[in-house]
Formats: C-alpha cells, structure tokens, sequence
C-alpha cells in the first residue's frame, strides 16, 4: 500500500470534479463516496439533494473560517494505492484506511470532532483519493509535521492486515519513479518506457563499464544521449545532467535529468566511487572470459557481506554493476532475462546506510565487470553453453546477497534479490536446454501403419498424450510434473515439438539429463525453461526438426550422426534479447 501525496492545491472543486469524473481517458468506474469527516455527509453521486458544488462549500467552509490568514494552497490531497497484484478491498476496508491516514497525518485524529473536514472517493479497484481542506473547524490550522512519513507506517500496518505487498519504510533506496506526466507524455509519443526510465538505464551501464571519468562522460555521448557538465568555478566537475534526443517540454527545451533524479547511486560523487579504488583485471583470451568470470564470482559469492556491514554494501553494489555488464554482452539466447534481471537487482545494489569500497568480495566482482566489459566483442561471447558456468556462478552471489540482506534486515533489498535470481535461474535453465541441442539425436520415426483391427493407428502429430510422454521420459519425476501448477505451459511446449516433428519425449528427456532436477522448486518450470532454450537454438540453427545432417549453429555448435527421413522444417524464431526488452539501447 502507497499512499502519496499531491500538491497542494486552491480548487477543491475542480479536483472533487474530476474525481467523480470518467477520468482523462475513460478511467473512473464508478466514482462514490466511501468516507468522510461525517458519517452524515450526502454523496453527490448517490443523493439528488447534493451537488459536487455544495461539497466543495462544505469542505471550504472552515478554511473561510479560520482565525488567521487564509493559506493560498488550502486543498490537501492523497492517493493510496495498492499494488496490481493485490486483493481488491472492499468499501468497507477503504473507509477503515481513510480514517486511519487523516489520523495519521494529523488532519483529522480519531476522537477530534473539531478537525479538519475531507473525503475518500474510490472510482477504481486499486486506490482511493483523499481530498481535505488545510482548515480545523475550531479556525486553528492543522499540524502536519511529518505527516507522509507517518502514513507510510499506518500503510505498512494494514499491509500485514489485509494480506498486502509488503513494503518497506522509506531507506532513500527506492528508486525515482516517473512522474505522471511523463507517464502520459511516453504514451502520447508511443513509446514503451518513459525518458527517466531510459536515461537511466543508459547512464547505469555507462557507469557500470567506466574506469575514469572521462571514460564514463564518453560512453554516455555513445550511447546517443545529450550531457552536460556542471562545472565549478574553480574549474572542477560537480555533477552532470543528461537528455534523451528529441525529448523537450512547451517551450522546446531540452528536458535535462540530473544524475541523483534517476537513481541516487547516480550521482556523480557515487559514480566516481566506482573507479576511485582501481583494480587491475587481467587480459584474457576470448575463449576463458567466461570461465575466468565464473571463478572470479564463485570467489566473492563465499566472501560477501563476511568482512562487515560497510563493505558489505559495497559489496552488493559492484555485484549491481557487474549484473549490469553481464546484461550487455550476455549471449542472445538470455540476454532479455540477464537485463530484467539486473533492473530487479537495482534496488538491491544500494543498502541503506554508509558502504566501504575496500571489501574482497567488490574487488572481485569488479574485476570480473572488466574482464567481460574488456572482451565485448570476443568471437565466442554468443556461446549460450561457454556462459552456463558463469550464469551459475551469478545465481549463487544473488543468492548469497539476498541472505545477507536478510540478515540485515534489509527488506525491500531482499525482494529485489529474490526477483534476480529468479529470472538468473530461468537463464540458466534456458541456456541448460540450449546446450542439450549438442547432444540431441533425434530417432528414427516409424512409418504411419494401416488402421485395422488389433492394429494401433499412427498418432497424429499434436494428438499425442503429453502425460504419457513425461512418464516415458522422466519417470521419477512425472508424479510431481503432473500435479504442478506449471503442467499446463510443459503440455504446451511438449505439443509445440512434436509438431515440429520431433519425438517430445526424446527431447524432454535430453534436456531433463542436462541438470539434475531435484532440487527444483517447480520441476515442470524447470523443463518448461529448458525446451524454450533448446527450441530457440534449435530454430536459430536453421536445421529442419527431424534432420541430422552436420551443421554449425550461430552459437558455436555442430553435431552429426545417420540421416534418417525429413520431416516438416522447424520454424525460425527471432533471437531473444534484441527486442530492446526494456534494455539500454532503446535510448541510442
């Protein structure tokens, strides 16, 4: 639960109109009164004996009233949101938070007749909006001393009340979320992210890839954006702002966003903490980057958080950076799932509080940032199976920092870790059955037989029994497979290969060898990754399913073995990752 708080404003009616309107674009379903300073007060919505007008003169009223001056912005308003993924509350359970936010911010204390006067008024699922007036009926002003920051508490308990997201209380961690009218402006303009959120992922691999100042000024005019430099009069850099190309306000201005507005770790004097310890990584061959990677982080994954709280976070910060990096040179197969993976990770990079930047564990993870960022364009940075090693190794160091979040009590920190290595592990399992494509040998189809009596008809490709073909392929795991709530998408993904003509059964059970199982939370998941990843290599090879003749894949793989009968060719498929998935480039 968000509650959050609007300017202030001096047109109560102008707001309660829109409210109980349909909205800017069709919006506002059902707009009613659940609440208000009185239990007796009409709402104009339901009673023809109350106009919006007269509302807004019985909210207004003690404002008139008071013993002092008047104050020119006397409309307090307040939404609070859930999250999409919560239950939606009754009226009821909104009258309950109303309440609970107007005694919290100190507008109207529960027991205090003489408060100020408000109303809620829900006209969708997931929120309400609490319009007060800045006005006590005794013509005293109300005292709203830290009144966000106590609402912020009164959310977190109905939260755990109501079965709620959990959030956690206000760290400065959380990261700038675009504001309304850029929202609405993106949509105006098409497009699917809006400037701040772009310009932040941008500025985020610069910085991540940077080892000096000019180098990280640099990677940002290569990125496309626009960059300024504050500078000093002494001479000296003390921030920076960046623009996206095209992006201007009313008066075609170019609409600059400080480093600290996207992130607060993208200030500049956080930015130069990244370089300000150097680190001397070695030159490797492109082929053993990712093996010299992997053990570099396997390394600091058994280190991090142990030499203190300080290093700690500045532990998690570097393994952000080195998220980040992996991102951008991760093999095509699972670059969509290494970029949301690192957006997840964005909060998790910064803990609250002071961080060190002498720990081993950030010695490490920066030294395989640069390894990597140092051979971009190695010959074998595409090969899905050369990365397996290292994708591990990164589920192992996000798993490590969740616990240590954990044990810090870092709750919002942790979330975000456990989101991360989620999508890592779909990576990984993607890229296990990829590398299944190597060892697959597809067996020779029977031939169609006649129908007759005592004689079996030929299975028609798609109408065959995907239970059946669990139980043939992964025998001891079919029980749990068939009871999970991930069935339905395995049946799906099986039904897809036969009809490209291969046997699903042989395929699932290459890609079931290529990882053991069992400790999988959700074993149907698992395989479901796993024949996503053989699918799209299996695609982007170019071969036709049910062919064995030798060829060389874009990933680096060829295999051979006895030609048998041509069935239909395997469908192309697009390789993921290059859609601009919510990635840096988009803003180039």
């Amino acid at each position: 639960m968000m509650p959050k708080k609007a300017r202030d404003g001096d047109d109560t009616a102008g707001l309660l109109r829109y409210l109980y309107g349909p909205g800017k674009r069709d919006e506002h379903v059902d707009p009613r009164m659940v609440a208000a300073w009185d239990s007796y007060v009409d709402d104009p919505a339901r009673s023809p004996d109350v106009t919006i007008s007269d509302l807004a003169l019985l909210l207004d009223a003690p404002v008139y009233a008071l013993l002092g001056k008047k104050p020119p912005k006397h409309v307090y308003h307040v939404a609070v949101r859930n999250a999409p993924e919560d239950p939606v509350l009754t009226d009821e359970q909104w009258v309950e938070v109303a309440r609970e936010m107007m005694h919290a911010s100190g507008m109207a204390e529960h027991g205090d007749h003489e408060g100020c006067r408000w109303v809620a008024i829900r006209h969708a699922d997931d929120h309400i909006h609490i319009v007060a007036t800045r006005g006590r009926q005794d013509g005293r002003q109300p005292n709203l001393r830290q009144d966000i920051v106590k609402m912020h508490a009164a959310a977190r308990r109905f939260e755990e009340r109501f079965g709620l997201r959990r959030l956690s209380h206000g760290d400065r961690t959380a990261r700038k979320w675009p504001k309304t009218g850029e929202a609405e402006k993106a949509q105006r303009r098409g497009l699917v992210e809006t400037p701040r959120d772009s310009l932040q992922r941008a500025v985020r691999e610069a910085a991540a890839r940077a080892v000096s100042e000019a180098d990280f000024f640099a990677r940002i005019s290569a990125a496309g954006l626009r960059v300024q430099q504050r500078i000093a009069p002494d001479g000296n850099v003390t921030g920076y702002s960046v623009a996206m190309p095209g992006d201007r306000d009313h008066g075609q201005v170019p609409v600059w966003f400080p480093g600290s507005k996207l992130a607060s770790d993208l200030s500049l004097p956080r930015v130069r903490e990244r370089w300000s310890t150097p680190v001397a990584a070695p030159r490797v061959a492109s082929t053993e980057m990712w093996r010299v990677a992997e053990h570099k982080v396997r390394e600091a994954a058994d280190l991090l958080g142990a030499e203190g709280l300080h290093k700690g976070a500045g532990e998690v910060a570097a393994l952000g950076d080195l998220i980040v990096v992996a991102a951008v040179i991760s093999p095509r197969l699972v670059r969509s799932q290494l970029k949301e993976s690192a957006w997840e990770f964005e909060r998790a990079s910064r803990a609250p509080g002071d961080r060190a930047l002498e720990g081993q564990a950030r010695k490490l993870f920066r030294e395989s940032a640069q390894v990597l960022s140092q051979s971009v364009a190695a010959v074998g940075r595409n090969d899905a199976v050369a990365a397996l090693g290292f994708l591990l190794a990164l589920v192992q160091a996000v798993e490590a920092s969740r616990c240590w979040h954990e044990a810090q009590e870092h709750r919002a920190q942790a979330e975000a870790s456990g989101k991360a290595g989620r999508l890592l592990r779909e990576a990984v399992e993607v890229t296990a059955g990829a590398s299944a494509v190597r060892e697959y040998r597809p067996r020779p189809q029977r031939t169609a037989t006649r129908s007759g009596p005592g004689q079996r008809k030929a299975t028609v490709p798609g109408e065959r029994p995907m239970a059946g073909v669990v139980q043939q392929a992964v025998p001891e795991h079919a029980h749990a497979i068939l009871a999970d709530s991930a069935w339905p998408a395995l049946r799906t993904r099986l039904a897809e290969v036969e009809r490209a003509g291969e046997d699903p059964a042989n395929v699932l059970a290459t890609v079931a060898a290529r990882r053991e199982l069992s400790s999988a939370e959700s074993i149907a998941e698992v395989l479901t990754w796993r024949l996503d990843g053989w699918r799209k290599l299996r695609g982007s090879t170019g071969e036709a399913s049910g062919t064995s003749s030798s060829s060389a894949g874009g990933d680096g793989m060829g295999r051979g073995s006895a030609p048998v009968r041509k069935a239909a060719p395997a469908p192309r498929r697009r390789p993921p990752g290059d859609e601009q998935h919510k990635g840096p480039g988009r803003a180039r």
